[in-house]
């Protein structure tokens, strides 16, 4: 397994993470992605441990907190060996205080994933959303006192625009708070919006990038056709939340099958390689609900694409230009053009 250091920390963190919404202790339905139940969660941490995998991720709205609870529950005696992300900012409960990013839903639902984990610390807790509701200052304080009470290591965030980040880090240096060491984001082959305005402002403060729905909700697993996705009883409901073109997904595939074919690989484990091989991601978050997937995942960190399969891949999934990114990039082309003629 790789390791690599969580932005301009310290901390170390495999670059393969292991994601537990499908966790699910099964005493109600919490949706198609929560699928693993106490004794196939104990299985697959162990498997993801015994294959070097230092990083768990998983939130306090997945299955109703059960995921917390179960994840805690497989790791007892293994906590000095792992790193625990966990995330707050959904709603929890019925209650109106418990949802968003206030004070007091911060430092009560910190409380909460803690019990449930059964750990006196957490080492990255995540702003799961942006709170259009409460003012940034508020949360930031918050998330800067669980730290300084030792109940949090490190703090990041998922799911916010380049610029809120942004404005967050300059409130946390310009006040002293605990800074944001990552942002947990979206990013595959075939959702590639961070690399417009995230990354860039990522490399500009030192921030590192986990990654989250790495296969697109399982489409890059190849195992979906023309015909399977025109049947709503066979898709995949996570498609319904990532909007990408389905038929230009498909011509991918067969792309990456061709790749897949010459490493004598599969086609998921090409599509975690090419964002391994991106200098911006520190660590890929996995999910899996059966052990043969997380083998399969798991295998990708031996794939090493070469930098003509990367660049084949980038061109077939490149980004449309958007303003006013093509008319900067456009300007500084012709600066160069006319400082070498």
């Amino acid at each position: 397994m790789q390791h690599q250091f969580l932005g301009s920390t310290g901390l170390l963190v495999s670059r393969l993470a292991f994601g537990t919404m499908t966790f699910t202790a099964g005493a109600k339905d919490v949706g198609a992605l929560a699928k693993a139940g106490a004794q196939v969660a104990e299985d697959l941490v162990a498997m993801a441990v015994d294959a070097g995998v230092t990083l768990f991720d998983t939130a306090d709205i997945y299955a109703d907190g059960e995921s917390e609870r179960l994840l805690g529950a497989a790791l007892k005696g293994r906590r000095q060996q792992v790193v625990i992300a966990t995330k707050v900012g959904f709603r929890t409960g019925t209650p109106l205080t418990q949802a968003g990013l206030s004070r007091r839903h911060i430092l009560d639902a910190a409380e909460q994933s803690l019990r449930r984990l059964g750990t006196d610390w957490i080492d990255v807790y995540i702003a799961h959303k942006e709170d259009p509701h409460t003012p940034m200052e508020e949360t930031l304080s918050a998330l800067d006192s669980l730290v300084r009470a030792g109940k949090v290591r490190y703090l990041g965030f998922s799911n916010w625009p380049a610029w809120k980040a942004a404005a967050a880090l300059e409130c946390q240096k310009a006040n002293g708070l605990a800074p944001f060491t990552h942002g947990q984001m979206h990013y595959s082959l075939l959702g590639r919006d961070v690399e417009r305005e995230v990354l860039p402002m990522m490399r500009m403060y030192g921030l590192g990038l986990t990654v989250w729905s790495p296969l697109s909700s399982g489409f890059l697993s190849g195992k979906y056709t023309r015909e399977s996705l025109s049947d709503p009883s066979k898709r995949n409901p996570g498609f319904d939340l990532l909007p990408f073109d389905r038929e230009h997904g498909l011509a991918v595939l067969d792309q990456m099958r061709i790749i897949a074919r010459s490493h004598g690989s599969t086609v998921v484990q090409v599509a975690l390689a090419w964002l391994l091989a991106k200098d911006a991601v520190t660590s890929v978050i996995l999910g899996a609900a059966k052990p043969d997937q997380l083998k399969d995942n798991l295998g990708a960190i031996a794939v090493k694409l070469t930098a003509e399969e990367v660049a084949s891949l980038d061109s077939a999934t490149a980004l449309a230009p958007v303003y006013p990114n093509w008319f900067n990039h456009k300007m500084s082309d012709r600066l160069v053009a006319e400082a070498i003629a």
